[in-house]
């Protein structure tokens, strides 16, 4: 078996594994508030325990930044960010979108994605090398078929998503209908799925984007930081557990202008440093 095929054979049987012990809590478990007012449930702790305990079996080599634990980069050329449940409260408060997240970094920018949504039975991953000067498979798909932006110009019957944190940006009129979804990985994903033209999250933390960062970009869309920091590569020994990543992404270039200037101010409303 080679590198690549590894890794997704990988991602694929320890998501899935893992997502069906969370079907069986889920809605039906207590969530409490975090310090940054998210929540938390057990079976976010359980999830999260599980994804570093099988990656340090599998790639011993490998190091592990998590929500739950571990918000170190660690000095490892190889490197996995995980997000053990992203959308805590719909998965708490009984609404069947949620999901699990892995994102594989290569010298610290990542390189490969797979987020598995349980209860959609939808796994979206994908492949994005950059500058690294890797090889590989290529492309972005769902449940295994090839996924790509809409070609699409905006429309009123086109959506694009929001996060709770940036309705804000309604007081001027949109040029498409809005969804707002609950999950930073899904409302980023439906670009690359070629259901939504753009996807705006207003904090964003690292386990949030990591996969979708190869994901989207791999299915043709733009990913655009509302705030003038790299993102990537990550440093070691800093932590990440406090900063934000303001994001536009959206399904092609043209719609980079059309987007930007009602949602810029996204970047700039934030509390500094980022919490």
């Amino acid at each position: 078996m080679d590198f690549w095929t590894q890794i997704l054979d990988f991602t694929e049987t320890t998501t899935h594994r893992v997502g069906e012990r969370l079907l069986n809590d889920f809605g039906q478990v207590q969530a409490a508030e975090k310090a940054d007012g998210s929540l938390v449930t057990q079976a976010d702790k359980w999830s999260d325990e599980e994804l570093r305990r099988a990656i340090a079996q599998t790639f011993p080599n490998h190091g592990a930044l998590s929500e739950e634990v571990e918000h170190i980069f660690p000095d490892t050329k190889w490197c996995w960010i995980i997000d053990p449940l992203d959308g805590t409260t719909n998965f708490a408060r009984g609404l069947p979108l949620w999901g699990i997240s892995l994102g594989l970094l290569y010298r610290g920018t990542p390189v490969f994605g797979y987020v598995h949504l349980p209860p959609l039975n939808q796994s979206f991953y994908g492949y994005w090398y950059g500058n690294s000067g890797l090889e590989g498979p290529t492309g972005a798909f769902l449940n295994h078929r090839p996924i790509h932006t809409s070609p699409d110009d905006v429309s009123p019957n086109h959506f694009f998503n929001l996060c709770a944190r940036s309705t804000f940006v309604l007081k001027n009129p949109f040029p498409a209908k809005i969804r707002m979804l609950g999950v930073a990985t899904y409302n980023l994903l439906t670009v690359a799925a070629g259901w939504s033209l753009g996807g705006v999250e207003a904090t964003p933390k690292i386990w949030d984007i990591s996969a979708v960062w190869a994901i989207v970009q791999a299915a043709g869309a733009i990913w655009t930081p509302l705030e003038p920091n790299p993102i990537f590569p990550l440093n070691p020994g800093q932590n990440y557990s406090h900063r934000a990543y303001p994001t536009l992404v959206v399904s092609k270039p043209e719609l980079v202008s059309t987007f930007l200037p009602l949602v810029e101010a996204v970047g700039t409303s934030l509390p500094k440093p980022y919490a």
